[in-house]
């Protein structure tokens, strides 16, 4: 790849497959790509840049991604029903969504299936002109629209075409990220949760959502009439391939009480806690050492003296045998 060109700026966004920073490159001809010194080069779409990783998109992803192409007119002048079905007030809802991130004048938040800018708008507004905002999108016209709604804001925007599922940024990127509407939509939720925990800071908030009616109405006529029109209110809450990261988990249910919002802190790795201190009672020793010190099993006759031998001397079952075994294993080695 030839990169001697005039122009070759840094940009935020680094190569989905790889995770290499990449480089916005300006030809002499005006065009313009995304590249890093020896990766894939990656284009622009109605002036977004393209970084959807697999190139090819899964049959479910493209069949997302026409439809939203194929609705953007509507989109807008539709999605109101919504609210309007479950007597709820959009703007509200929203706004209220949007609280769950605690975000700041300043913050870098990233709006995942942005669509049209419903909820990217509401997010501009907190974060102020000093704050900045990247909004992602499997489909270019909807995107398109967005960025014509965001045009009124000062802030630092930045729009991309992009996989729910390969997120084209660095590690601890993002104060906060936030999804509602989409992730049912996500061809692999696990993954896409993943790479959600991926960018975000630690002590970091993610907040997600979309239609599920909960099971206690399941079976309810109130159910039928929705998933009759709309199926996806049948879909299984995520909670399986929420993260091991997420700290602080809530869930809850709105509009209606059939749309579901979990919002999580971010965390490292899995959750701590003491597990080393002296379990009171007969049984004694630690969390930790009974997880750890599993022994091979003996006979019932063996384990009822064990448990007298403990009784009698006043010890727990712990102490004793963990006693016992040090000085039988000294003894032996010493021989």
């Amino acid at each position: 790849m030839n990169l001697r060109y005039p122009k070759k700026s840094k940009s935020h966004f680094v190569c989905p497959a790889t995770r290499v920073p990449l480089f916005l490159i300006s030809q002499p001809d005006g065009k313009s790509f995304l590249a890093s010194d020896d990766g894939p080069k990656y284009p622009f779409e109605l002036g977004f840049p393209n970084l959807i990783y697999p190139y090819k998109l899964s049959a479910q992803a493209e069949k997302t991604r026409l439809f939203y192409d194929d609705r953007v007119d509507d989109y807008d002048k539709y999605l109101p029903l919504t609210f309007h079905t479950h007597n709820e007030d959009e703007l509200e809802v929203r706004n209220r969504l949007v609280d769950l991130l605690k975000i700041v004048s300043g913050n870098r938040v990233l709006d995942i299936a942005c669509g049209t800018g419903r909820d990217s708008e509401i997010i501009a507004e907190r974060l102020g002109d000093s704050g900045e905002l990247f909004m992602l999108d499997i489909s270019s016209k909807m995107l398109l629209r967005c960025f014509e709604k965001m045009k009124r804001f000062n802030l630092t925007k930045e729009f991309c075409l992009a996989n729910a599922a390969c997120f084209p940024f660095p590690d601890n990127f993002f104060d906060a990220v936030y999804s509602f509407g989409g992730l049912g939509e996500f061809p692999d939720i696990k993954k896409s949760l993943y790479e959600m925990a991926r960018v975000t800071k630690v002590g970091g908030k993610v907040v997600v959502g979309d239609e599920s009616i909960p099971p206690w109405l399941r079976k309810t006529k109130f159910s039928k009439i929705l998933t009759t029109t709309n199926p996806q209110f049948v879909a299984e809450l995520p909670l399986k391939e929420i993260p091991i990261e997420a700290r602080d988990v809530h869930l809850q249910w709105v509009i209606g009480g059939v749309f579901y919002v979990i919002d999580f802190c971010m965390g490292e790795g899995e959750p701590t806690a003491n597990f080393d201190f002296p379990v009171p009672g007969p049984r004694g020793g630690t969390y930790r050492t009974r997880y750890k010190g599993q022994l091979e099993g003996v006979t019932p006759e063996a384990k009822q003296l064990y448990i007298e031998a403990a009784r009698k001397t006043n010890k727990s079952l712990h102490g004793w045998l963990d006693e016992v075994i040090r000085e039988a294993a000294s003894r032996d080695l010493a021989d």
